[in-house]
């Protein structure tokens, strides 16, 4: 994918979070570029969690500078959330609600108009090809479909920024590589893609992956530079050798 490391859309800057005694973050430093694909990958407990909650401004650092879209995480929260869209493996949809409310809702959060949302929701609806299931509730919907939908209305505001974590969890091989057709297109258009996984092939389609460790980020380069610098066949070898130190 091609990034235009000219611009930087995310700062991070010597990040620190502590709980009390216990380090979550130890002094993170990172910049992503505009358009790119970014895996942020590290075992559970690894502090990917608490990071991501500080990039889309729901948590505070300790200490340390980050910027997101441009804005400052301390002093400027409600700009970083509306520069950025957010998908969870947990929860992205309310499943009592149809499609057509689920995006109505959303795009009603992030202040689009009556008009824009109408003319982007029937865009979106052709794109997915579900004209005819706008009015069907989302907990009838495969889980497929489900998270294409999440996603799909994650970036409905046209946001500088994407976070995706773990968006692929629980979905077949066929459904996760279309998912990865819509991650392709979204960086294109020019939106930073910020992505969690569990899956180490899904490493391989990022531009750029880092891998954290004990709330250390102990490797940042392509998934090529690291396999030729661990010595390794695949993206998982790498994360096992980081992982088991």
């Amino acid at each position: 994918m091609k990034t235009n490391s000219e611009n930087i859309i995310i700062k991070v800057e010597n990040l620190v979070k502590k709980f009390g005694d216990f380090v979550a973050n130890d002094n993170l430093c990172f910049n992503v570029y505009e358009g790119e694909i970014f895996g942020f990958l590290g075992a559970n407990g690894a502090g990917k969690t608490t990071a991501i909650k500080i990039l889309c401004g729901l948590s505070a650092p300790t200490s340390g500078n980050v910027e997101v879209a441009g804005y400052d995480v301390y002093k400027q929260t409600e700009k970083v959330k509306k520069n950025i869209g957010y998908m969870s493996q947990k929860f992205s949809l309310y499943e009592n609600l149809t499609i057509k409310e689920n995006i109505r809702f959303f795009a009603g959060i992030y202040g689009l108009s009556g008009k824009v949302i109408k003319e982007r929701m029937n865009e979106l609806l052709e794109s997915l090809q579900i004209t005819h299931l706008k009015d069907t509730l989302i907990s009838s919907l495969p889980l497929g479909w489900k998270q294409k939908l999440a996603f799909s209305i994650a970036i409905f505001h046209k946001p500088k920024i994407v976070f995706l974590d773990e968006p692929t969890g629980g979905v077949d091989p066929i459904t996760r590589r279309q998912f990865w057709d819509m991650i392709y297109e979204t960086a294109r258009s020019g939106i930073t893609v910020f992505v969690t996984t569990h899956y180490m092939d899904e490493a391989e389609y990022c531009d750029r992956v880092s891998i954290m460790v004990d709330g250390r980020i102990d490797a940042l380069d392509t998934p090529s530079v690291l396999k030729n610098t661990y010595n390794a066949i695949n993206m998982d070898e790498v994360f096992l050798k980081l992982a088991r130190g």
